[in-house]
């Protein structure tokens, strides 16, 4: 059996060209002209849309997830009650809570917690926002609509719980966009020592 060579003929290219001379003119030309078109010329026939960080700044979309924060009560106190369902739903595991009992004066002591340690890694966080669907209070949220503060520490990136409820919402606020009532008013729902279980 015989096996059949096809020939391909070179085509004929002139010493000019395969020096890639006149490819090398052109490119080069194309950006000299897109750079003094976009440092010089005027800026509404530039041809890129450039944002002079940090005075002046892009308009985020409003789902933006910026980096994390808690929720306060009206006592300034977590909403968080230390369930555990958003470092549970963490896919990246950078959520480390501690849950701990109030104390036996306080109205919440024997059917709520609050996390005692409450520490979120942001360099290991992916931003997926699993955290906040998981959460059952609405205490975590991802609603800053800032950027982590640039930085060569480690240290720097991981927030405790006072760091997490020192940041507000975009609004300016330190409450969730979805308040509930609290032990002790009146339109509470939730099960508490007088009504039972």
């Amino acid at each position: 059996m015989t096996v059949g060579v096809k020939v391909i003929k070179k085509g004929d290219i002139t010493p000019l060209e395969e020096a890639y001379v006149p490819e090398v003119a052109r490119g080069l030309k194309l950006t000299i002209s897109r750079f003094f078109q976009n440092t010089v010329g005027k800026p509404e026939n530039s041809a890129i849309d450039t944002v002079k960080y940090p005075e002046e700044k892009r308009q985020y979309p409003e789902r933006f997830r910026g980096i994390h924060r808690l929720t306060h009560r009206a006592d300034h106190s977590p909403r968080c009650v230390a369930c555990l369902c958003c470092s549970t739903a963490c896919p990246a595991q950078c959520i480390y809570i501690e849950a701990a009992e109030y104390e036996p004066d306080d109205p919440r002591y024997g059917y709520e917690r609050f996390p005692k340690v409450f520490i979120i890694d942001e360099l290991r966080c992916i931003f997926c926002g699993y955290c906040v669907e998981a959460c059952p209070c609405d205490a975590i949220r991802m609603d800053t609509g800032m950027h982590m503060p640039p930085s060569t520490e480690r240290g720097h990136f991981i927030y405790d719980k006072e760091t997490l409820m020192s940041f507000p919402g975009a609004d300016g606020s330190y409450r969730n966009a979805n308040p509930r009532s609290e032990p002790g008013e009146d339109a509470f729902p939730g099960i508490d020592r007088e009504r039972g279980h």
